[in-house]
């Protein structure tokens, strides 16, 4: 059997592959490889539900059972945006045989006591966080997802839903600029799926590429998604009168193909945003403050009365909000505990910043009463 009559090969007769508009290409195909000369057929898992999933393959869209790969590590769970190899033909519903690995994955904190990661999305190259222009911005929120989109290895998006609510292009032009604050290096977009403003910048977002529309409920997902998909496929709610909100309907993780291109997977609401190993991303959300430790006298400034410290004589002057460094300060604090909580290493090291904090903040305070007598 030649290589380009291989399940999941690209044929010779043709140059686009069934599977291209979902995001299947070349290194796909190499990764592959040795799954298509068992027999087995490439697909992209459209939707998971109780160890079934829906898997979009060349021969159409199958039932798949993922019971022989259920892993002990809830990391390595099948999950919508996964690419899989599944049994070429069989019974209803065919097997999940193995998950190709993941290029990116969205990860979050679970809300159990069990320290364990939930991804919510898998091989995502854009992260689209829904805000509600309908209350008060909550930036200390954007910057959580934020951090866990810049961590997932994804590319983060803001958008800004509902600004046909906002009362004048002044007021809304403000709370872009609020918001742009919080998301340094991030594409800030006001849209309006009423209105359509600002959809066709949204559309050639996500044109390329996978994107994962992210958001707490009510934040008009399911109605930006029909917007970008052309269609009222997914289901909504009116919106109340009383404070321009809607009701959150999505219950699954979907996958669904654009009309212009590029793939889009819709996501429930999300009340929690526990972050989990995301460093890096918390880094790259704080950037301005990131740099200006690299200015600190000590290389272990904690930022908070050290001599020489670049990060409070920044909050002095101005260059700094307060509230961005409380922010910085409040996600680093939750990274190091979820970290802290499966690495034994990072809780003796905590245990010991703690122990020197506390000492130093005693010597601090016996040399303060020492000058008051």
């Amino acid at each position: 059997m030649s290589f380009s009559s291989l399940p999941g090969s690209f044929s010779s007769s043709s140059s686009v592959h069934p599977l291209q508009p979902y995001g299947w290409d070349a290194e796909w195909e190499a990764e592959f490889a040795p799954f298509a000369e068992q027999g087995l057929l490439p697909g992209r898992v459209v939707r998971v539900d109780r160890g079934l999933c829906d898997v979009v393959t060349s021969a159409g869209t199958v039932r798949a059972d993922t019971e022989f790969v259920v892993p002990r590590d809830p990391m390595k769970v099948v999950c919508t945006g996964d690419w899989v190899a599944v049994d070429p033909e069989g019974g209803n519903p065919r097997y999940v045989r193995t998950l190709l690995p993941r290029r990116t994955a969205f990860v979050r904190s679970t809300s159990s006591k069990r320290s364990e990661g939930q991804i919510l999305a898998a091989n995502v190259d854009h992260a689209i966080v829904a805000v509600p222009l309908t209350g008060d911005l909550d930036l200390g929120r954007i910057e959580r997802f934020l951090a866990l989109a810049w961590e997932s290895g994804a590319r983060p998006v803001v958008v800004l839903t509902k600004a046909d609510l906002v009362p004048d292009a002044v007021t809304l032009s403000y709370l872009v600029q609020d918001v742009e604050t919080a998301a340094p290096g991030v594409p800030v977009l006001s849209v309006s799926a009423v209105t359509g403003d600002g959809t066709d910048v949204l559309g050639a977002v996500v044109a390329g590429g996978t994107s994962v529309l992210l958001g707490q409920s009510g934040a008009g997902k399911s109605t930006l998604a029909n917007t970008l998909l052309g269609d009222d496929v997914m289901e909504v709610q009116a919106t109340r009168d009383m404070d321009g909100k809607g009701r959150h309907t999505t219950t699954t993780r979907n996958l669904l193909a654009l009309p212009g291109g590029g793939v889009l997977i819709d996501t429930p609401g999300l009340r929690g945003v526990g972050l989990w190993d995301a460093q890096t991303g918390v880094g790259q959300v704080f950037a301005e403050i990131e740099e200006l430790a690299g200015q600190c006298r000590f290389h272990d400034c904690a930022h908070v009365a050290e001599p020489g410290c670049a990060v409070l004589a920044a909050l002095d002057s101005g260059e700094l909000a307060e509230r961005r460094l409380d922010s910085y300060r409040k996600l680093m604090r939750e990274n190091q505990w979820i970290v802290a909580k499966t690495d034994a290493r990072v809780r003796a090291e905590l245990r010991r910043d703690w122990k020197r904090k506390g000492a130093e903040g005693k010597a601090a305070m016996e040399a303060k009463r020492g000058r008051r007598a």
